[in-house]
């Protein structure tokens, strides 16, 4: 009896003490539901963990403030809203053998409240990934969180640095890019971070010839738009000329006419850059004059030191800039005008001459009949 009573009294303390550690965790977060000072009872207890048959730790320790202060916490969402299946203790059979299977198993569950996006992501380049046996491949709360779930742009940089979290070689060369550097250091919010190109959700193979004919819109988005081009100095005329050029309308065609077939004439990565872009000026920039030989090479291989020369740096040529062949082009501009409004006029009266001829002599038959 007495051992009994022992146990009993062990066991009330040992409840005592995880509902206080709980009630300090929901102090600690300001403001939990009575049902999710449940959970932290025990969750809400540090070091609280669980060995998987991998022998991997599975941390079950959540921080209530954490906790309250993610966008589930402010909507007021309770734990159960996701663990749907958690209704008591014990919970039920824990299944996972790794921990990325627990991971696996638990993502799932955001298409209860986000099935829109979930279905976005099912033809999207990660769950391919995942679908073809990498399970490394990212997943919703790879790239959201899940206690700890806050806006994902919210700095902007964020974006960004979720994504290097996988990708970090690329991260690297873009935040030294003239794009990723006026983002990381300044939060400039006119310069495109990795979901303005490659898409958020439903984010597309890079690799491939549909990629590669749209890539001058993707750059266009921004390139085209005079609000954003004014800020800088830089000209919609860098769209613009590329769409009129031959690399431009060949591409064109191609997305239009044949979008799944590859073509080799340039777009806009292939002359300044993926991910690596410089700015104009830059000394390291692959179009900047000392190093413009160097990228037409890249397709023109027997291209000479003049080659570069006939390019107008996606200006339209006047008076000030390439005035040279701003003036062939006004005189083409006049002569060719000219020369077939002459022809036209000449064929015209001809016409009009050998008719009044033919009128003329009709009337002279007639008269002479008389």
């Amino acid at each position: 009896m007495p051992r009994k009573l022992a146990f009993s009294l062990l066991l009330a303390i040992l409840v005592l003490f995880a509902v206080m550690a709980g009630a300090q965790a929901q102090g600690g977060g300001g403001q939990t539901t009575d049902a999710d000072a449940q959970c932290l009872a025990c969750h809400g207890i540090k070091g609280r963990e669980y060995t998987l048959p991998s022998g991997e730790t599975l941390s079950l320790y959540v921080d209530a403030e954490t906790s309250h202060n993610s966008v589930h916490g402010q909507k007021g969402i309770p734990c159960t809203g996701c663990h749907t299946n958690i209704t008591g203790y014990p919970h039920p059979a824990f299944t996972a053998q790794t921990q990325r299977d627990f991971q696996l198993q638990m993502y799932e569950t955001c298409r209860q409240c986000h099935d829109e996006q979930y279905q976005a992501t099912l033809d999207s380049m990660h769950t391919k990934a995942l679908a073809g046996g990498n399970r490394n491949a990212a997943i919703c709360t790879d790239c959201h969180g899940s206690h700890d779930i806050t806006a994902p742009n919210v700095p902007r940089e964020k974006i960004s640095l979720t994504c290097s979290k996988c990708h970090s070689a690329i991260f690297e060369e873009y935040k030294d890019s003239v794009h990723g550097a006026a983002l990381m250091e300044d939060g400039n919010p006119d310069v495109p971070t990795c979901i303005d190109c490659h898409g958020v959700h439903s984010i597309s193979d890079p690799t491939t010839a549909q990629f590669r004919l749209k890539s001058p819109e993707v750059c266009g988005k921004c390139h085209r738009d005079a609000a954003i081009m004014s800020k800088y100095g830089i000209s919609t005329d860098v769209f613009n000329t590329y769409v009129a050029d031959f690399h431009g309308t060949t591409v064109t065609i191609f997305e239009r006419q044949s979008p799944d077939q590859a073509t080799n004439k340039a777009v806009c990565f292939d002359c300044h850059g993926v991910h690596n872009i410089k700015a104009v000026n830059d000394p390291e920039a692959s179009v900047v004059k000392e190093n413009l030989l160097v990228t037409c090479r890249k397709c023109h291989p027997d291209a000479d030191t003049n080659f570069p020369a006939s390019w107008t740096s996606h200006y339209i040529p006047d008076t000030k800039h390439e005035p040279l062949v701003y003036y062939v082009n006004l005189f083409y501009t006049l002569l060719i005008p000219g020369v077939i409004g002459f022809m036209i006029a000449f064929v015209s009266l001809d016409a009009l001459h050998r008719i009044w001829l033919r009128v003329r002599g009709r009337f002279s038959k007639e008269a002479a009949h008389e």
